[in-house]
Formats: structure tokens, C-alpha cells, sequence
């Protein structure tokens, strides 16, 4: 009984060290934004301190502030829609349909989820600028990210469509139901939770990316993550006001997050299990 409390005592301080380990950039991001620049480079670092706002009145009075933030929405919202509209499609043709290659073209979404942004910059830019004249538009960053968003999309919505019995897609049909009627009745709905998962991932990484949209952006096109680049110069670096827009950038997914959770545990635990 009593190794038995023992380990329980020692699971859940596991527990309490990882959530301080997880916890600890974010407390120190947030803090920092609370600080003065000569407490920031003070040397006796403390938690202790006169909290200031400073550095968010200094953030908020940039009249392009609300411009990169619709822009980062606007990227972000309508990527992530774009992106689970033709995620779900794909996913449901490549569960339900058969087809030659059928398998080579699963694995091969997945594959090209594996290649980072960085190694793309500079073709994306070749083409976006010279072919397809998108350079410098939210367009041309809204259709880079559904590119980088879609394999995933299509991976984690597999195993969820793969969880619909058949069956009720039969009945569906057998009362008369097109197959738009069945795709958008009666398989979506199942699927709830995987396209929750889906849709939070997607969001932050088309809201928190940088390199591609620091060279396909433009001073009226620009997101918020290029946007704390420009706190960085040759003669200062202002830590203070880039924790501050670092504070505001991190709060629009942690509530998106929360709200979701359930959604997101559920869609987790179930796409990894196969009924």
C-alpha cells in the first residue's frame, strides 16, 4: 500500500515538473513583457518586480498593429477552411474509392508533410514572383500554406473516415441520398472531433509561420510573426516589446485550444484507434 502511494506521489510530481518544464517560456515571455528595459538586463534576475504595461502601450500605438493582425486572421482562417474542404474530400476518395496507386498516394501525402518550409523558400519564391505574379499577396501565402497543410489534413482525417461503418452510407443511399447528401449528412458529422484536431493544427501553423511569409509579404500584406522581426535592428534589439506582441500572438490558439479541447482529446485518442 504504501509503494503503491509512493508511486503515485512520484507520477503526478512527473507531472508537475513537465507542466513547470512546459510552462516555463511561456512565464517568462509574459513576464518579460511586464518589465522595463533596465529590468530586463538587470543581472539579479526575480519574479518578484513592479509590473509595467509599457511595453504593450508602445506595441499597441503601431498604427500597422491591427492591419498585421487581420492579415494573420484572414490567412489563418480562411488557409485552415480551405484546407479541410479539400482535406476531407481527398481523405473520403482515398478511404471509400478504389483505385491504381491508391496506396503509393497515401503515403506520399505524408511524405511531403516531412519537408520543412525552409527548403521551399526559394522555389516558391522563384514561382510565385516570375509565373504566377503572387508575390506580395495573401493569396499567393494562403496558397502555400493549404499546400503545407493539406497532406496532414488528409493523414489525421484517414484513420477518423476509416471509423464510419459503411453501412450507414448504404442506408443513406438506400433512402434516396445523392452522394454530396451522404458525404456532408452523414460522414462529417462522425467526424466531428478529427476535423476539430485538424482545423486548431492547421490554424496555428498558418498563424504562427514566418520564413515564407517574411519573403512572400510585403509592408501591407505582412502577418504578425514577420511583424516582431521588425523589433530587431542592427542598433537595438527591443525584448521587451517583442514579448509583448509574442504575448498577444500566443492567445488567439491557447483559446482556440480551450475552447476545443474536448474536440481535440477525443479526435487524438480516437483517429489513433481502429474499430
Amino acid at each position: 500500500m504504501r509503494s503503491k502511494q509512493l508511486g503515485t506521489i512520484g507520477y503526478y510530481g512527473l507531472l508537475i515538473i513537465l507542466a513547470l518544464i512546459c510552462l516555463g517560456p511561456i512565464i517568462l515571455m509574459l513576464t518579460t513583457s511586464l518589465k522595463l528595459k533596465t529590468q530586463i538586463f538587470d543581472d539579479s534576475f526575480s519574479f518578484f518586480f513592479m509590473p509595467t504595461l509599457t511595453n504593450y502601450v508602445a506595441v499597441f500605438q503601431d498604427e500597422r498593429l491591427g492591419r498585421d493582425l487581420s492579415n494573420s486572421l484572414i490567412v489563418g482562417l480562411v488557409s485552415t477552411v480551405i484546407t479541410l474542404t479539400l482535406g476531407c474530400m481527398a481523405a473520403y476518395a482515398l478511404v471509400r474509392f478504389r483505385f491504381m496507386g491508391r496506396d503509393a498516394v497515401s503515403i506520399t501525402t505524408l511524405l511531403l508533410r516531412m519537408v520543412p518550409p525552409a527548403v521551399l523558400v526559394v522555389p516558391v519564391f522563384m514561382i510565385w514572383t516570375y509565373d504566377l505574379s503572387l508575390t506580395n499577396t495573401l493569396t499567393g501565402v494562403i496558397i502555400i500554406y493549404v499546400a503545407l497543410n493539406l497532406p496532414f489534413v488528409i493523414w489525421i482525417l484517414q484513420s477518423f473516415i476509416e471509423q464510419v461503418p459503411p453501412a450507414l452510407e448504404e442506408a443513406a443511399r438506400m433512402d434516396g441520398a445523392n452522394p454530396f447528401q451522404v458525404f456532408f449528412l452523414v460522414v462529417l458529422p462522425l467526424i466531428r472531433p478529427g476535423l476539430a484536431a485538424a482545423a486548431i493544427f492547421t490554424f496555428r501553423i498558418a498563424w504562427n509561420e514566418f520564413i515564407l511569409a517574411l519573403v512572400l509579404t510585403n509592408r501591407v500584406t505582412r502577418t504578425i510573426p514577420v511583424k516582431v522581426s521588425l523589433f530587431i535592428t542592427e542598433h537595438n534589439i527591443e525584448w521587451g516589446q517583442i514579448m509583448a506582441i509574442g504575448t498577444l500572438i500566443a492567445i488567439p490558439p491557447l483559446v482556440f485550444t480551450f475552447v476545443a479541447s474536448k474536440q481535440i482529446i477525443t479526435g487524438l485518442t480516437a483517429g489513433a484507434v481502429k474499430g
